[in-house]
């Protein structure tokens, strides 16, 4: 009695050899199912056929997997990716001389026999048994296909691909099975078609319609006789009869098919020896996959779009269920990437920073109003070579970013400031804003805990925040202090209108580190401490041009499947983050940083544009934040590495630099990137206000009094502290501001001359308010 399974039942490869051995041994047939025959055999044969009969009676054939196209916004190809490189065709698609290549040299009575082929599987038997190994060979068609559908179906389950490939005669009587149902389900023509689609010719290439592109560079509708027969022959073993590795033995292979095919009269013996008589010529295009293979620059906008796809629940439910559509491909995507856009920011980056230089940059540039992100690029080009990474530097950690961001410096202040308009403190307000100052202490934070400033047990001394250098002090007003980045203002500022009012606006903003970690409630990011992406910062401020309207990014607008039909795609969400008076203040605070502050080396000439620098401690990181009303960009410039790089005295992109900062080297990369990525676009201007000056004087050598001694060298910030554009900052020896651009005499730290008052009309901007809410 044979051994049963614990569930009761026989084994697959159990009812596969009863049924099989009864079968052959009966001699009867009948509607292409080998029925056991009658009398002594009779008994036996009736618990096969109820085996038989346990195996599941439908089929279930799974989608091909196919190749994903991805597109820019104007159709162009950015890259193609996919598990198996496939596009499936139907068989009108398909050479006549492919079809009749692959019926005679792998099923020549495929039009003759049913599902199964009794004289294939008599003539396999008596092989096999004679040389005492398992049933093979004598495959019909159908039974390859449905071979290949369990292939399919397993994916890149490796133990799963054994098992559907598993040389067993439970294997065998599965495929013949299934292939009853594919035959009276489907027809000859139809499994053709299938087969065509479903399988493996080699060089990675799945489906005649790939396998026609790989080896030949033309569609499978135009393969001609000795390469439909090439082909053909390639089925058996791909390895073995791979073309680009052994035209000889692919050779000898064509030419048995092409016999096959005079001899089944598919083609006359004269056309068959024309055909024999052509050396094997191909006009191979290489496999092209992933995001590596990406134009223009765009393999990390690619990954980004990947990311996109993998993380939105618009997808499925959940991560498995979205790569599982993502990795089936045959999906077209169009993306939200402007080819000029990325052109521009790729020409800047060359410009600027090499690939092989000790220091990396990252430019993303959105649009503001749709949230649609435009250009994403990076020196270190996409891939796994010298020089190269697959780390997308302006992204979140989730989306393939690196683990932590980058600090942000001064380019954070902006959010400090909308908190504190939105709180009704005026544009006129006037700090103290000393070279050196304590942080605040208490300050409350959102969830009704206070920060409070420690005391350092060995100095006994408070943290502190300085300023640039020790001649630049107040008191300031907030358009001056804005454009000169002065630190001291900034965290008396977040002292006066509290942690959460801050922490409120930078949700509704959507800046959130680029760990996925809590924004910290603490005063030290007033100057950029957090770390966080470019993409980030850019939409952040995208909402400032967008008169307080924040809108989430979307790197997808569109998305069909195989079938042309179109998926859902995640939309953006806008929510006004800010009154329109508040963000026309900042955009009017931010122009003049590009007019006559710190970020004057990134001021378009030809349109309005505002902005805002940052550089970090050690001049680890500097950034540039800039935007038009209809371009927000941000550009990181840092070590992108495990090692932090200080950039000073250093050479980049071929040029000398004593110094790094946010003014100085992130902020040409972004004049040049956004002035060519609008080069003949619409200009449309700014909705700005009137802000007076104080009738308060300002202090400070970058200020507009005199500073308590004239004419002495400015000195550079002490390291260690978060900085703006300080810390130790964005200025050059002598007291140069961080675009360059002098407030006095370049070395001496003279005063320059004092903003122009501007009178304002009363009650536009509210009461003026000093006090903490």
């Amino acid at each position: 009695m044979g051994k049963k399974r614990s569930s009761g039942g026989l084994s697959g490869s159990q009812q596969a050899a009863r049924f099989l051995g009864v079968s052959v041994l009966s001699g009867v047939v009948l509607a292409g199912i080998a029925i056991p025959g009658a009398g002594a055999l009779g008994l036996a044969a009736k618990g096969t056929v109820e085996g038989f009969d346990e195996i599941p009676a439908n089929l279930k054939t799974p989608p091909l997997s196919q190749r994903t196209t991805i597109l820019d916004s104007e159709g162009g190809l950015i890259a193609t990716v996919y598990s198996r490189d496939r596009q499936v065709v139907p068989l009108t698609a398909i050479s006549p001389y492919m079809q009749k290549a692959i019926v005679a040299i792998e099923d020549s009575r495929f039009y003759e026999h049913g599902a199964v082929d009794l004289k294939g599987i008599l003539r396999a038997v008596n092989r096999n048994a004679q040389e005492g190994g398992a049933a093979q060979g004598a495959s019909t068609l159908t039974q390859q296909y449905v071979k290949n559908v369990f292939v399919e179906e397993a994916g890149d389950d490796e133990s799963k691909v054994r098992e559907a490939q598993e040389k067993s005669l439970g294997r065998k009587i599965r495929e013949l099975k299934y292939s009853i149902q594919v035959e009276e389900e489907l027809g000859k023509k139809k499994i053709l078609e299938n087969y065509l689609n479903i399988t493996y010719f080699g060089q990675q290439a799945y489906g005649i319609e790939s396998a026609a592109q790989r080896y030949f560079s033309k569609p499978a509708k135009d393969l001609t006789l000795d390469e439909a027969a090439l082909l053909a022959g390639i089925v058996q073993s791909p390895s073995r009869f791979d073309p680009v590795n052994d035209s000889a033995e692919s050779m000898k292979r064509r030419n048995v098919v092409l016999q096959r095919m005079a001899d089944m009269k598919d083609v006359s013996q004269a056309e068959a020896d024309a055909a024999k008589a052509k050396p094997v010529t191909l006009k191979v295009t290489r496999p092209k996959n992933g995001c590596i293979t990406a134009v223009k620059g765009a393999g990390f906008f690619c990954d980004y779009v990947r990311n996109t796809f993998l993380t939105d629940p618009v997808f499925g439910k959940t991560r498995e269920e979205r790569a599982k559509v993502w990795n089936q491909g045959g999906l077209t995507v169009r993306t939200t990437l402007d080819p000029q856009s990325q052109e521009s920011a790729n020409a800047s980056i060359k410009e600027h920073v090499y690939a092989d230089d000790s220091i990396s940059t990252a430019v993303t540039m959105v649009q503001p109003g749709t949230g649609r992100v435009l250009a994403m690029g990076q020196s270190k080009p996409y891939g796994f070579g010298k020089n190269e990474t697959q780390i997308n530097y302006s992204v979140d950690k989730r989306m393939g970013g690196s683990n932590f961001g980058f600090q942000t410096g001064s380019t954070f202040k902006p959010f400090i400031a909308a908190a504190a308009l939105e709180r009704g403190t005026q544009p006129t307000k006037v700090y103290p804003a000393p070279y050196e100052v304590d942080y605040p202490s208490p300050i409350a934070r959102c969830d009704g805990t206070n920060y409070v400033n420690q005391r350092d047990p060995k100095t006994k001394k408070y943290e502190k925040a300085q300023n640039e250098t020790e001649d630049e002090f107040g008191p300031y007003a907030l358009k001056t202090a804005m454009e000169k980045s002065i630190n001291t203002y900034f965290v008396q500022m977040i002292g006066d209108v509290g942690l959460c009012p801050v922490t409120e606006m930078t949700q509704k903003l959507n800046v959130v580190p680029a760990s996925g970690e809590k924004l910290p409630e603490s005063p030290s990011i007033a100057l950029g401490s957090a770390e966080m992406s470019p993409l980030t910062m850019a939409n952040a401020y995208a909402a400032f041009a967008n008169r307080g309207v924040y809108c989430t990014p979307i790197a997808i607008e569109a998305i069909t499947d195989s079938h042309n039909k179109a998926l859902q795609v995640p939309k953006s969400k806008c929510d006004q983050a800010m009154s329109e008076s508040t963000a026309d203040t900042i955009n009017t605070l931010l122009r003049g940083v590009v007019d006559s502050g710190t970020g004057e080396k990134a001021g378009l000439t030809d349109r309005d544009s505002a902005g805002k620098t940052g550089t970090t401690d050690n001049r680890y990181n500097a950034w540039f934040v800039g935007y038009t009303p209809n371009m927000s960009g941000a550009v990181w410039v840092g070590s992108g590495g495990a090692k932090k790089i200080s950039m000073e005295d250093i050479t980049i992109g071929g040029q000398f630099y004593p110094k790094v900062f946010g003014g100085g080297l992130p902020g040409p990369i972004w004049k040049d990137a956004v002035s060519g990525a609008l080069s003949g676009r619409e200009s449309p201007t700014f909705t700005t206000v009137s802000i007076p000056e104080p009738s308060t004087p300002s202090g400070g050598s970058r200020g507009n009094a005199n500073p308590p001694t004239q004419n002495r060298p400015g000195k550079p910030g002490k390291p260690g502290k978060p900085g703006g554009d300080g810390k130790p900052g964005d200025g050059s020896p002598g007291g140069q501001t961080i675009a360059g651009a002098t407030t006095g005499d370049p070395g001496t730290g003279t005063p320059g001359i004092p903003d122009p008052g501007i009178s304002i009309p009363a009650g536009i901007l509210g009461e003026p308010t000093g006090r903490r809410p």
